[in-house]
């Protein structure tokens, strides 16, 4: 069952930039955004006022304020910079290699900022990933003509937005439901995007069909598929499960773009396709081997560290979860990855 909910997470994830390279070719990137999340939103809230009310209960304000500057950075920020980008002519594939660099930043910035621990086997795991991400990165910008040197900046742009959406997310002491962030971080994007579009004169659609079933595609796909998925996976599996997984990404968004826009695919980009697919197996076992060791690697999957840290979301003890319970002793704060589906 991991495995058929990973390669659907990983297909659902990747489908938002073949989507957003569907909706260019008929609109601006804050049109198809602004249609992408204003139908949503208000079948969102339906639900929150009907299905999902028990969700929202004891939330305070101020959590709910931390979601939307979260949704701000994850979504709104992440995937204006996404769509941009693939608008300027930078290719589905490149674009989404410079955003998978996302975990290696957070695992990077997590020791010296949060303290958190991150075994050898893990780090070896997750310099293949940033080599194979180098490689494909380097192909493709190298094949690609008539893109302007600066269009690579924007979307390592969006890929700092989705760092720091992972820790103001993984400073949150809140558990909340992903049906409710689900619908703050969309209401969020609803309301950025439509600012953007009616002051750009560009809130009016086109009138034709290929908008509107690139806008179906991203609606299904990206944000029910790739967003849901995201969050039932990090609640099972852990962030360090997501992390291994970005690094497909890319590289099945590569071969996606060349297949359907004939974007190209040479040997280098295989090579990278490779060293990503290295780095899960070697991020996963190092992960295994510390555990049967009582460590607590980075993002461990909720996991009791040396000094009960935990990753992935609170852990709570006793029967309903089959985990002892939480030593005495400091918490520190953990990252987690942001999804921008």
């Amino acid at each position: 069952m991991n495995v058929l909910l990973s390669a659907a997470f990983v297909l659902c994830w990747s489908s938002g930039f073949i989507g957003a390279k569907l909706g260019a070719g008929s609109a601006s990137a804050v049109t198809v955004l602004m249609w992408r999340f204003l139908p949503l939103t208000v079948v969102l809230i339906a639900v929150a006022l009907t299905v999902t009310r028990a969700a929202w209960r004891g939330l305070a304000a101020r959590d709910v304020a931390r979601q939307a500057v979260i949704g701000a950075l994850s979504q709104s920020g992440y995937l204006l910079t996404v769509y941009y980008a693939i608008q300027l002519g930078v290719s589905t594939g490149t674009t989404a290699l410079i955003d998978g660099v996302q975990p290696l930043v957070a695992g990077a910035l997590a020791g010296p900022l949060l303290h958190q621990y991150v075994s050898r086997g893990q780090w070896l795991g997750l310099g293949l990933g940033a080599a194979g991400v180098a490689v494909v990165t380097l192909a493709d910008a190298a094949a690609a003509g008539g893109v302007a040197p600066w269009a690579y900046a924007v979307p390592f742009a969006g890929m700092l937005s989705l760092v720091a959406a992972t820790f103001l997310e993984g400073r949150s002491r809140t558990r909340v439901a992903p049906s409710v962030s689900l619908t703050v971080h969309c209401a969020t994007s609803t309301v950025v995007f439509t600012a953007l579009a009616v002051g750009t004169g560009s809130a009016v659609p086109p009138a034709e069909a290929s908008f509107w079933g690139a806008i179906a595609w991203l609606v299904a796909l990206s944000t029910f598929g790739g967003y849901g998925l995201y969050w039932l996976i990090l609640r099972r599996s852990g962030v360090t499960a997501v992390n291994t997984l970005m690094f497909l990404m890319a590289p099945v968004t590569a071969v996606w773009g060349a297949l359907m826009f004939g974007e190209p695919f040479g040997p280098r980009t295989a090579f990278g396709l490779a060293l990503g697919l290295a780095a899960v197996v070697v991020v996963r076992r190092g992960e295994r081997r510390g555990e049967r060791r009582g460590e607590r690697p980075y993002g461990g999957g909720g996991r009791e560290g040396p000094r009960g840290a935990v990753s992935g979301g609170p852990v709570r003890s006793g029967p309903a979860t089959g985990r002892r319970p939480l030593p005495a002793g400091p918490r520190p704060d953990r990252p987690r990855a942001a999804p921008p589906s």
